[in-house]
């Protein structure tokens, strides 16, 4: 009865990581011990997500407690190990299985060893010491051994509970023999190592296939990034060309010169984004295409038939898509025609300036550093694609700017706790108390404030409607500060508002505050061209607009609209 008593105090003061006997013991908090070594060695891998806690009960600390060793703890692990009271622990029996191993399913108790093999005769997965029997007994030496495996309830016929033996090509599944006198008499049969064989012919072109699409996908990712290095060499040229040839220009054009400039920027970050964004997605695809070839080539050397047969089907039916259409790089031209057409500009006479400068806008924009396929879904003639290009420079009516609407949705994540969203979250109002929203990092906590889901990089239009005493109708960049300073809509040079009031409008970016005219409306439309580098905004009267404010700048990142309240509602409105 002492010699028990011993044995459960020793359970008591193993590990409950390591599972062994306490090693430099230490508590924390919450009164749960562990050795040193393994709660830091817990705490390190959780190092990025910045909360720690303790494994048995789940508490968690902000911040990283210090660790004090707990020494009546290791003086009591000591008394143990003098007095020979400690087994042997876990992590000193021989080959213990580990999370995930087959176990052996002769062992008893709490420490199963770890199936070496498993006999398709019997049924059973066994360790190294029970193994031992098919290795010695005459009548089990011919049973079949294979690796390990969990999944030998699969390698039975359900039907007749007899071991899979032959491969059923009629209906594509390994049967029994009883199998083949029942349900499939008159099937065509074959032996599973034959159609392992046809198959893993199969397999082999398969591969050949995805190994091809690499090979092409790697090709067109070495000429992309030729083309974006050579691509930026020629936009710096041609602003550096542009920057020469407008300073022989009269003071008439300075103004000109500056736009040209502006245009190439604009262009090029834009071009250079989008180029940027294919060659990850290409990097991406060839890593998926490795995997597939890897899981491909892991499968054409499995010894197990039956496994082969059944992952076969899994992995030959899955075909390997690619949501990347095949790039074609353009000749090396880019701006060199923009120098052309400025050089012909500069010795023109004034009257014909404004002519020109259409045909250098035109140009420059319809520049890219790769060819994008041709539309075939409504999505492909959306507002971001390139091929708006050739489309009036500013909509000048109603008509015109609805062309580019683009439906929005507000975030909840970015929303302030005072305001709740409805209408399928194109609606938001301001309440009298806080709503539960969960804590999230980019929700705004000093303004009442929410952003879009979208981001928006083109050409594109939306309108807001309103009610109440006011309403701030704003873009911003996605990193706009959202818990301390400088976090409100037009208080920084990362975002840009139009106040709509009772009593008019002013538009604030950076800090600085302009006021602006128009008429009065509760509805009003803001249209981007985000490669342009302009932002309008309009008072919409039925199916009148009039221009109330548009700013001139350069967007160096995708734009998100935003609504900002004080005492108001407003709604995204449903365009199409």
């Amino acid at each position: 009865m002492a010699q028990q008593g011993v044995v459960l105090d020793q359970d008591q003061f193993r590990c409950s990581i390591c599972l062994d006997l306490f090693k430099d013991p230490v508590t924390l908090a919450c009164g749960h011990s562990y050795c040193s070594s393994c709660i830091e060695g817990c705490w390190d891998q959780d190092e990025q997500k910045g909360v720690y806690s303790c494994p048995q009960c789940r508490q968690s600390f902000t911040l990283r407690p210090a660790l004090k060793r707990n020494n009546m703890l290791a003086e009591v692990v000591e008394k143990l190990k003098e007095t020979g009271g400690a087994q042997a622990a876990p992590s000193e029996l021989t080959s213990p299985a580990g999370p995930g191993e087959v176990t052996c399913d002769l062992c008893t108790g709490p420490g199963q060893e770890r199936a070496l093999k498993s006999c398709l005769v019997c049924m059973v997965s066994y360790c190294q010491t029970h193994l031992q029997p098919h290795y010695q007994v005459p009548g089990l030496k011919n049973h079949k051994l294979v690796e390990a495996t969990s999944g030998l309830q699969e390698m039975i016929c359900s039907s007749h509970d007899k071991l899979l033996e032959v491969f059923c090509r009629t209906d594509q599944q390994c049967v029994c023999m009883l199998c083949t006198m029942e349900e499939h008499k008159g099937h065509d049969m074959v032996s599973l190592k034959a159609e392992r064989k046809e198959k893993q012919d199969k397999l082999v072109l398969s591969q050949q296939e995805v190994q091809q699409r690499v090979q092409q996908r790697e090709k067109e990712l070495k000429e992309l990034q030729q083309a974006v290095e050579s691509f930026k060499l020629s936009g710096q040229a041609a602003v550096e060309d542009s920057e020469r040839i407008f300073t022989e220009l009269i003071r008439s054009i300075e103004r000109r010169r500056s736009e040209v400039k502006d245009l190439i920027g604009a262009q090029q970050g834009a071009a250079l984004s989008q180029a940027e964004g294919l060659l990850e997605r290409l990097e991406q695809e060839i890593a998926e295409l490795r995997r597939r070839d890897a899981e491909l080539e892991k499968l054409s050397h499995t010894e197990d038939n039956i496994h082969f047969l059944q992952k076969y089907q899994s992995l030959s039916s899955t075909s390997v898509s690619s949501d990347v259409p095949s790039i074609s790089v353009p000749p090396l031209q880019y701006f060199r025609h923009v120098t052309e057409v400025v050089s012909e500009l500069r010795d023109k006479l004034e009257e014909l300036i404004q002519r020109e400068w259409s045909n250098i806008s035109t140009i420059v924009s319809t520049v890219d550093v790769f060819l994008p396929p041709e539309p075939k879904t409504r999505a492909d003639l959306l507002p971001s694609s390139t091929v708006d290009v050739f489309l009036p420079l500013e909509p000048k009516t109603r008509a015109d700017l609805l062309s580019y609407s683009w439906q929005l949705t507000l975030d909840p994540n970015t929303a302030c706790t005072d305001l709740s969203l409805s209408e399928q979250n194109r609606k938001v109002t301001l309440l009298k108390q806080q709503k539960p929203y969960p804590d999230h990092p980019e929700r705004f906590t000093d303004h009442w404030q929410v952003l879009c889901r979208e981001a928006l990089s083109g050409r594109c239009y939306w309108e807001v409607e309103w009610r109440g005493d006011g309403i701030d109708i704003a873009v911003s960049y996605k990193d706009i500060r959202r818990t301390w300073g400088h976090s409100g809509f037009g208080d920084t040079s990362e975002s840009w508002r139009l106040r709509c009031s009772r009593d008019g409008y002013w538009f604030r970016h950076n800090y600085v505050v302009t006021a602006v005219s128009g008429p009065q409306s509760s509805r009003v439309g803001v249209y981007l061209d985000h490669k342009a580098g302009t932002l309008s905004f309009y008072s919409v009267i039925f199916e009148t607009v009039t221009l109330l404010h548009r700013v001139q700048t350069t967007f160096t990142k995708p734009l998100y609209p935003g609504l900002g309240w004080y005492s108001s509602s407003a709604e995204i409105m449903k365009l199409w």
